[in-house]
C-alpha cells in the first residue's frame, strides 16, 4: 500500500480502532484509538491464532474476528485483505469499533428513521474506501426485528440514499433458489454462531441482475446469545460479468482449439510441472488426469523426445522460439505427428514457463509420406524405383571409389514375362513381378542395393565384393531363384532371367556409364540364349548403340521417304512360270547407307513403328501390282511379309481389305507371309483377323517354315495356303542327308494339309532339281532373279513372257533364265 494513503488513513479522527498488518499478521501501523486500547500488542500476540482468519479474508475479501480487550472483555472486528489487481495479498487491515461507538461504526439505518451516520464527517475516509470497493454495511437486530444498512450499501445496490427497505423487500427481489440459499445461511449463522458468506442474485426487472457477495457474523452477549447479526455486502456484478466473459472466451478458445486441433502445454521451467489444455489431452489420447512431463515424453519416439528436450534447453538459455515436427504414439498404438511452437513466457511476478502449442499434422505428414512413397518406391513390388536407385547407386559408387572396394552392377531382364503379361493380363503380370522380385531379393545380401528399374527389368548393386568373379556367382543364384515355376490358379507360369554384369573400373566409374555397360551385357545374355549371364564387353556396347541409332533413325523415316520396295519373283518348278512376286522392304538412309531388314525390322517391331511401315508396304505393293497387271504383265499374286505386331493391331485386317479396294487390286491376288511366331498364339482377335482375310479371299503363307516352334497345331487352326521352306535348309540339303530329309518331310506335310510348298534361297540347278524330285511346287532365289527395283522387275516379267511364247512356238523344252 502507498505510504501516504496509510498515513492519511491513520491520522483521521475515527471512533474505530484501525491497524495495518503485514502478510504474517504482524502490526505495521495503528491509529491512536488502536494504540490506546493496546491492540497492536494484542494482535502481535495473537498473530499465529488468527492465521485461519487471515486465510479466510484472503479468499473471501473480508471476515469477522473476535479480539480480547485490555479489561478482559472481547470486541468484534473486521479483518480485510488488501490485494493487488492479480489477487496477490499485499497487507491486511483490521478495524475494531470501540464499545461506545460500536453501533455508530456499523453506520446503521433503521427502517423509517433518519440516517444516524449522515453527520459523521469523521468517517468520511472509511466511507470513501468502502464506496470504492463497492462495500456496504448492514445490521440485523433479532430482538427488535430491525434491519439497518449503510449509505454505501444502498449505493452498492443502486438505490438512492436514505431509502429504507425491509427484509421482505429484499427477499422479493431475489430468485427463488437465491432466496432459499440466503434464508438457509441466515438460520445457520444464528443457530451455529459462526460467520457465513454467500453469493446473491437480485432481479431488476428487465435490466441485468445484480450479483452481490454477502458476509454475515453473529455478535454474542456474555451468555453466548446472539444480540446482533452484522455484516457487509459487496456489489460484484462487474466481476461476475468479467468472469462470465472469461468463461465464454475460454469456451470459445476451446472450441477453436478443437476445430483447429490445436492444444497447449504450460511447463514451469524450475519445477517442470505442467498444465494441459483439453485439446492437448485429446491429441495425445489421454484422459484428463494430472500428467507429468516425464509421462508425456514417454509417449514420444526417441528422436522426437531428444529434439524436444534440446529445444527446451536452448530456449531456456535465451534462444529464440522454435518450431518442430514431432512424432509420438497414443496409448492405443496410433501414430501421431504434431507441429509444436515453443516459447518462453517471462512475466513480472510469475515464474518462467514454457508455452508449447500443438497442431495435429498427422494427415499432412501421411500425405507427404504417400507422395514420397510414390516418388521413390515402385507401387507394384514395393522396391526402390529408378530415381531412388540412382540416388543410392551414386552414393555407393562414390563410397567404393573412395575406399577402393570392388563393386558390380547387375542388370536383370525377365525372360518370358511379356508373353505372360499379354496373355493373362496385367493383374497376373503384377503378381508375377511381385513374386519374381521377392525371389530375387532373397538371393541378395542386406547391404546390396536392389530395385525395379523399368517394366520387367531390375537393378542390383553388389558392394564390397571379394573378387569380380563373385558377381558371376550371384548372377547364377539370381537365375536359379526363378527356376521353379510360379502358379496362377494352378496354371504354372515360367519366367527366367538374363543378367548383365558391369564392374566398377577406371573409365567406367559413373552411374550412367556403368548402367549402359550392364544393360548392353544383359542384352548380350538374351542374344546368347536367355536365362544366362554375361559380363560387359565393348562389342556388346557397340551393338546396343547401333540398335539405339536405328531406333532413333526409324522415327520419321517414312516422312523422309527413305523406304523403297524391291521385288523378287517366285517360279513354278513344273512350267517355269512366275506365279508370284514377293515385295521386299529396303531402307536407304542418305549419308548413312543401307540398313539390313534383319537388323531394322526387329527394332521397328519393338518400338511400334512396324505398324505404320507395314501399312505403307502393303499399300505400295498393291499399287505396284495393280499397275503391272494393267500393263499386261502376267503373274498371279503379290506377296508381302507381315509382322506379328501388325496382326495384333486393331483394325489391321479391315485396313488391308480397304487398301486392296482403293488400289484396284482384287484381294485374292494379295498373299500375306507370316512367321510361325505370329501364329502360335490363338486369340480371339487373331481369329477375327483371319476370318476377315478368308471372307475376302486374301491368301496366307508361313514364311521361314521349320525354324520356329515344333508345335504345328496352328496349321490346322488357321487358313494357311502355302509353306515356305527356310533358305537354311535349302543351302545344306545337298551335303547333309538329314537336312534333305527335313525338306522332304516339309513337302510331304504341306501336301498332306492341302498346301503348296515354296523353297527359298535356291541358287543352283542342282538344288532346284532335288526340290523337284521331292515334289516342291515353287522356288525363289538367285537362280532365277535377285530382288529388283520395280522397273527392272517389269522388264524381267516381260522377257519371261516373250521367252515363254517363243518356247511354245518352237515346242521346245522349258528354259531356265539365270540373272
Amino acid at each position: 500500500m502507498d505510504q501516504g494513503v496509510i498515513a492519511s488513513l491513520l491520522q483521521q479522527p475515527l471512533d474505530s480502532a484501525l491497524l495495518i498488518l503485514d502478510g504474517a499478521g504482524r502490526p505495521l501501523a495503528a491509529n491512536p484509538q488502536a494504540r490506546s486500547r493496546g491492540l497492536p500488542a494484542t494482535l502481535a500476540a495473537y498473530a499465529a491464532l488468527l492465521e485461519g482468519a487471515r486465510a479466510q479474508a484472503a479468499a473471501a475479501g473480508m471476515v469477522a474476528c473476535a479480539l480480547p480487550l485490555g479489561d478482559g472483555a472481547q470486541c468484534e472486528g473486521w479483518l480485510r485483505a488488501v490485494q493487488d489487481e492479480d489477487g496477490k495479498v499485499l497487507a491486511y487491515t483490521c478495524s475494531v469499533p470501540l464499545p461506545a461507538a460500536a453501533e455508530a461504526a456499523q453506520g446503521v439505518v433503521a427502517d423509517g428513521e433518519d440516517d444516524p451516520l449522515a453527520c459523521r464527517e469523521r468517517q468520511l475516509l472509511l466511507a470513501q474506501a468502502q464506496r470504492t470497493a463497492g462495500l456496504g454495511g448492514w445490521s440485523w437486530n433479532p430482538a427488535q426485528r430491525r434491519l439497518a444498512c449503510s449509505p454505501q450499501m444502498l449505493e452498492a445496490l443502486g438505490l438512492p440514499p436514505g431509502l429504507a427497505r425491509g427484509p421482505r423487500d429484499w427477499l422479493r427481489r431475489m430468485a427463488r433458489p437465491t432466496r432459499r440459499q440466503l434464508l438457509s445461511n441466515w438460520r445457520l449463522a444464528m443457530q451455529e454462531r459462526d460467520a457465513r458468506s454467500l453469493d446473491l442474485e437480485l432481479l431488476q426487472g428487465s435490466a441485468s441482475p445484480l450479483y452481490l457477495q454477502l458476509w454475515m457474523q453473529p455478535l454474542l452477549d456474555a451468555d453466548g446469545q446472539v444480540v446482533r447479526l452484522v455484516g457487509q455486502i459487496q456489489n460484484v456484478s462487474v466481476r461476475h460479468q468479467t468472469e462470465a466473459l472469461v468463461r465464454w472466451r475460454t469456451e470459445l478458445l476451446n472450441r477453436v482449439s478443437a476445430l483447429g486441433k490445436i492444444g497447449g502445454w504450460e511447463i514451469e521451467v524450475s519445477t517442470r510441472s505442467m498444465q494441459w489444455t483439453e485439446e492437448c489431452y485429446r491429441i495425445h489420447g489421454l484422459p484428463k488426469d494430472p500428467t507429468t512431463l516425464e509421462q508425456a515424453l514417454a509417449l514420444y519416439t526417441p528422436d522426437s523426445r531428444s529434439a524436444l528436450e534440446a529445444a527446451l534447453e536452448r530456449i531456456a538459455a535465451g534462444g529464440l522460439p522454435e518450431q518442430l515436427d514431432l512424432c509420438f504414439y497414443r496409448p492405443s498404438g496410433e501414430r501421431v505427428w504434431v507441429q509444436v511452437l515453443i516459447e518462453l513466457d517471462q512475466r513480472d511476478g510469475l515464474p518462467e514457463r514454457f508455452v508449447i502449442l500443438f497442431r495435429d499434422i498427422t494427415r499432412e505428414r501421411e500425405a507427404y509420406e504417400r507422395i514420397d512413397l510414390l516418388a521413390h518406391y515402385d507401387l507394384v513390388t514395393g522396391l526402390p524405383n529408378r530415381d531412388m536407385l540412382r540416388e543410392q547407386a551414386i552414393a555407393a559408387l562414390a563410397e567404393a571409389r573412395e575406399r577402393g572396394t570392388t563393386l558390380a552392377m547387375l542388370f536383370i531382364g525377365l525372360d518370358g514375362f511379356k508373353s505372360i503379361n499379354d496373355t493373362f493380363g496385367h493383374a497376373t503380370g503384377d503378381m508375377l513381378l511381385k513374386a519374381a522380385a521377392s525371389r530375387l531379393h532373397q538371393s541378395l545380401r542386406n547391404n546390396d542395393l536392389f530395385g525395379r528399374f523399368n517394366g520387367d527389368e531390375f537393378l542390383v548393386l553388389l558392394r564390397e565384393l571379394a573378387a569380380p568373379e563373385d558377381a558371376g556367382h550371384v548372377a547364377r543364384k539370381l537365375i536359379a531363384s526363378l527356376g521353379e515355376p510360379l502358379y496362377r490358379d494352378d496354371v504354372p507360369l515360367k519366367v527366367g532371367a538374363s543378367v548383365g554384369i558391369a564392374m566398377l573400373e577406371p573409365g567406367r566409374d559413373e552411374f550412367e556409364s556403368l548402367l549402359l555397360a550392364a544393360d548392353s551385357a544383359m542384352r548380350a545374355a538374351k542374344e546368347a540364349g536367355r536365362n544366362t549371364y554375361q559380363f560387359y564387353c565393348a562389342d556388346a556396347l557397340d551393338r546396343i548403340q547401333r540398335l539405339l541409332e536405328i531406333e532413333h533413325a526409324l522415327h520419321g523415316a517414312l516422312e523422309r521417304e527413305e523406304f523403297m520396295l524391291a521385288y523378287q519373283p517366285l517360279v513354278s518348278i513344273s512350267d517355269q512360270r512366275p506365279p508370284a512376286i514377293e515385295a521386299l522392304l529396303r531402307w536407304h538412309r542418305p549419308g548413312q547407307g543401307d540398313y539390313s531388314p534383319a537388323e531394322f525390322i526387329p527394332v521397328a517391331e519393338k518400338c511400334g513403328e512396324i505398324v505404320r511401315i507395314g501399312d505403307w508396304v502393303i499399300n505400295e505393293a498393291c499399287r505396284q501390282a495393280a499397275a503391272w497387271a494393267q500393263a499386261g504383265l502376267q503373274f498371279d499374286r503379290i506377296a508381302v511379309n507381315v509382322s506379328a505386331v501388325q496382326l495384333r493391331d486393331p483394325g489391321f485386317a479391315d485396313r488391308v481389305v480397304e487398301i486392296c479396294r482403293r488400289q484396284g487390286l482384287p484381294p485374292e491376288r494379295l498373299e500375306l507371309e507370316l512367321t510361325e511366331s505370329a501364329l502360335i498364339r490363338d486369340t480371339a482377335e487373331l481369329r477375327e483377323c483371319f476370318d476377315t482375310f478368308q471372307r475376302n479371299g486374301i491368301l496366307l503363307a508361313v514364311d521361314d517354315f521349320g525354324t520356329g516352334f515344333s508345335n504345328l497345331h496352328y496349321l490346322n487352326r488357321f487358313p494357311v495356303q502355302r509353306l515356305k521352306i527356310d533358305r537354311s535348309f535349302v543351302k545344306d540339303m545337298l551335303e547333309d542327308v538329314g537336312t534333305a530329309e527335313v525338306t522332304q518331310a516339309i513337302v510331304h506335310l504341306g501336301h498332306a494339309l492341302g498346301m503348296h510348298v515354296v523353297a527359298e534361297g535356291v541358287e543352283t540347278i542342282q538344288e532346284q532339281a532335288m526340290l523337284d524330285r521331292q515334289g516342291c511346287d515353287e522356288v525363289q532365289g538367285y537362280l532365277h532373279s535377285r530382288p529388283l527395283p520395280p522397273r527392272e522387275l517389269a522388264m524381267w516379267l516381260r522377257a519371261r513372257q516373250q521367252e515363254e511364247a517363243l518356247r511354245l512356238e518352237q515346242g521346245g523344252a522349258p528354259l531356265i533364265a539365270v540373272c
